[in-house]
């Protein structure tokens, strides 16, 4: 028996139960894998809360680890027990102490820190893709970036700042501020002490920004569109304060704007893509230009607490959860 974090009905926090469960030993293809380190991320709480549907209830929750391997199945190639992994995939289940995962889901855990890799991973390849692959950031393009200190927020800054971009974020706290600063945005705003929109006009004055990228959903969404130059591109790619509203084709035309949701799971990427997308996280992880901010740690009995904080704007960086030692 080990440890994990179960849910057996969606809603808030509060239905992530603490329980033994067992997992048994590895099958043809798997691998079971001890975590050391657990990412936290804001699909998440889109499963919990039933934004997004779950397979199935009961599940566990999370989508990404570092571990060791601790077992080995039938037909696996390429993996002996004490090798480090890293582990990840559509199929959620990682707020665990244990686990049993398809082997061709697992690689070689990089000479990265392992809460690094586990907190990265998945942010990482979603900075990647907005800014290389749903928006093709160049140089000179003013980029407005909402939660400019978060997770992901904190990686798109870093990615726009390199690729030449003029970065302007928002953050709610003068803390936050000082970090997006660090992370590369030229200008900052405080959203809690103005109005976004009334500052973009004037950074930009009144021309507009290129590009959008908006995590934050139902608090930004009209005041994103009203942010873009003409021809302008609203990418949404998060909903952490809810669902926008509906958008009529009407308050596109106006300025002939271009909108898009991408998403990881649904994008149709390739294994090649996405290999190649993961090795640049890395590299440049590794390399220093991408500074990774594991700001908050957990156990991973605390969870639940680490969701709360997450959605309540409490949390900068990236959170990670650390499963418990031998005393519960």
């Amino acid at each position: 028996m080990v440890k994990a974090i179960r849910v057996y009905e969606l809603g808030g926090p509060e239905v992530m139960k603490w329980e033994d469960v067992e997992i048994g030993d590895p099958k043809e293809g798997e691998i079971r894998v001890k975590n050391i380190a657990i990412g936290v991320n804001f699909i998440d709480i889109y499963f919990r809360t039933g934004v997004y549907k779950v397979p199935e209830i009961p599940y566990t929750p999370g989508v990404e680890a570092a571990g060791v391997v601790t077992a080995v199945g039938s037909g696996v190639n390429g993996w002996k027990i004490g090798d480090s992994v890293y582990h990840s995939g559509s199929a959620m289940g990682t707020y665990t102490e244990e686990q049993i995962v398809l082997a061709d889901k697992a690689m070689p855990l990089p000479p990265i820190d392992p809460l690094v890799v586990a907190s990265v991973m998945a942010k990482g390849l979603t900075a990647r893709f907005l800014v290389r692959t749903w928006f093709k950031v160049e140089k000179g393009h003013r980029v407005l970036i909402h939660a400019a200190a978060g997770g992901v927020g904190s990686l798109l800054c870093q990615w726009a700042n390199m690729l030449g971009a003029i970065v302007i974020g928002t953050v709610s706290t003068k803390e936050k501020a000082l970090q997006a600063k660090e992370d590369g945005c030229h200008h900052v705003i405080i959203y809690k002490d103005e109005d976004f929109v009334t500052r973009v006009d004037e950074i930009t004055s009144g021309g507009g920004v290129d590009v959008v990228f908006d995590s934050v959903g139902k608090d930004t969404f009209q005041g994103s569109l009203a942010c873009l130059k003409p021809r302008g591109y609203m990418v949404s790619y998060g909903q952490s304060a809810g669902t926008p509203d509906p958008v009529p084709l009407s308050a596109l035309a106006a300025k002939s704007l271009f909108l898009t949701r991408p998403s990881l799971r649904t994008s149709g990427i390739s294994k090649e893509e996405m290999r190649e997308a993961r090795n640049e996280v890395l590299k440049n992880v590794a390399s220093g230009a991408l500074r990774v901010r594991v700001n908050h740690t957990y156990p991973l009995s605390q969870a639940a607490q680490a969701h709360a904080d997450l959605a309540g704007r409490k949390t900068s960086g990236c959170v990670v959860l650390i499963p418990d030692g031998p005393e519960r």
